[in-house]
């Protein structure tokens, strides 16, 4: 068998096990150069793809090449020069620090607006879509075009720096600069709820209501801060059903789903659920590439194609942090003159993002099973019995709390369980970690575990 038939077979199997992004980007442009003493070379056109494919994909080669040929007994990898032209006119555009015309802001886009606080530079055209955010977006822009009338209210909700304010910002923008010119007010909860006791305290209740009621959109951001504040929530609820029943706009994001916001009343949980809630995850493979893509080009920073890719498959981590981490490479490339090289790369990435253990669902439900010493597999089934519903609420809360994975997503990993369930046994654990001290070194110990 030649270098092309051995070389295919890989390719053959690449494709088939891995997404159609994660072939292309890592085995374009490879092929075997030579095959010496049970050795074969592995011609690739860079150092990103030499590091990766030696690092993630090097077990795979290695089995389907030993499947093909009793010959081979291990594999390298080594930067060819096959494709040296057009690797060079990449180096050559990376290195350049061009100016992007048009990228420049007008001064006026640079303040935020006092009348409604949204920031103008918070819009639809810099903000990447992707499966991570687009049914949020796909209710934005549904709200947009009638705003009162569809998904009223709007509640979006995800981790920190996962691009929630930018979308609601950019809802509110939208709106105000629609032909209608609608009036749009921007608010955080703890603003919202410190102009509400100025108001009591300077006994202004009733300008404070009139302010608020003569908007066609109201946002409020993070309103998991008027946990606990009563008076200001009892407020909020007549705001909302004054604004709902005039078909006024209403927008709210949060850190967590309603249903498990503690200390907020049940009667602002129910209204919030009479429109469209929605969450926001962490961005996979293919978004993470749009977005350095795009703060690349806002930084006026053309970046290689390979160095791109190698930072969006090297990272799993927030919108917030992404946007960080990109800062710092470019601000280091300028510097240099050059893009980094994959070790330089790497000390930029590690010192710019807190480690991560790579855990899986199934991990989780593993060790917490060993710790109780059950049968993983009866996690799974729908049984109410007493040692197994404990330790399920515990593997749910430890997956919500610590992974960040959404609701929907752990009651599909639990045998097709709804969300509510997953929301109840996750709530339920939060409850009990209050006064149960058991528990809470139960909890520590399987941390510890994981």
């Amino acid at each position: 068998m030649d270098n092309k038939q051995l070389w295919d077979n890989v390719l053959l199997e690449a494709e088939l096990s891995l997404s159609k992004a994660n072939f292309s980007t890592w085995f374009k442009n490879t092929r075997i150069v030579k095959q010496e003493s049970g050795t074969v070379y592995v011609g690739v056109p860079n150092e990103f793809i030499h590091e990766w494919l030696a690092s993630k994909y090097n077990k795979l080669i290695l089995r389907v090449l030993r499947e093909s040929s009793d010959s081979v007994r291990a594999v390298e990898y080594m930067i060819v020069s096959s494709e040296s032209k057009e690797i060079s006119a990449e180096k050559k555009q990376a290195a350049q620090d061009k100016r992007i015309p048009g990228m420049e802001l007008p001064l006026a886009d640079l303040y935020i607006n006092r009348e409604d606080n949204l920031n103008p530079r918070y819009t639809f055209d810099n903000l990447v879509i992707g499966p991570f955010n687009e049914v949020a977006h796909a209710g934005a822009q549904a709200i947009i075009k009638r705003p009162g009338y569809v998904y009223n209210p709007l509640f979006i909700y995800g981790g920190t720096g996962l691009g929630k304010t930018h979308m609601i910002q950019a809802i509110g923008n939208s709106v105000k600069n629609s032909p209608e010119k609608k009036k749009v007010y921007y608010i955080t909860s703890e603003k919202f709820t410190v102009e509400f006791v100025n108001a009591l305290k300077a006994n202004r209740v009733n300008e404070f209501k009139e302010k608020y009621r003569k908007y066609d959109v109201f946002i409020m951001d993070d309103i998991q801060f008027l946990s606990g504040k009563d008076k200001t929530q009892e407020e909020l609820f007549h705001l909302f059903n004054t604004l709902y029943e005039n078909n006024r706009q209403i927008i709210f994001s949060s850190d967590r789903h309603p249903n498990t916001l503690t200390g907020l009343e049940e009667r602002l949980k129910s209204r919030f659920g009479a429109g469209m809630i929605v969450d926001i995850n962490i961005p996979e493979y293919e978004s993470r590439v749009a977005i350095i893509k795009h703060k690349a080009r806002l930084s006026n920073y053309s970046m290689g194609e390979s160095m791109l890719q190698f930072i969006g498959a090297s990272l799993e981590c927030t919108v917030r942090e992404l946007e960080g981490i990109i800062n710092s490479v470019i601000c280091q490339c300028r510097i240099k003159g050059r893009d980094l090289t994959v070790n330089e790369l790497k000390a930029v990435i590690k010192n710019s993002v807190a480690p991560k253990k790579t855990v899986s669902v199934k991990d989780v439900i593993h060790i917490v099973s060993e710790f109780y010493q059950i049968d993983e597999n009866v996690l799974y089934e729908k049984t109410r019995r007493k040692e197994v519903v404990r330790p399920r609420q515990i593997a749910m809360y430890l997956l919500r709390e610590d992974f960040n994975i959404s609701f929907p997503t752990i009651g599909e990993k639990f045998g097709g369980r709804d969300h509510t369930t997953v929301i109840h046994s996750c709530d339920k654990i939060k409850n009990d970690l209050k006064t149960d001290g058991i528990l809470s070194e139960e909890l520590t110990q399987i941390r510890s575990m994981l």
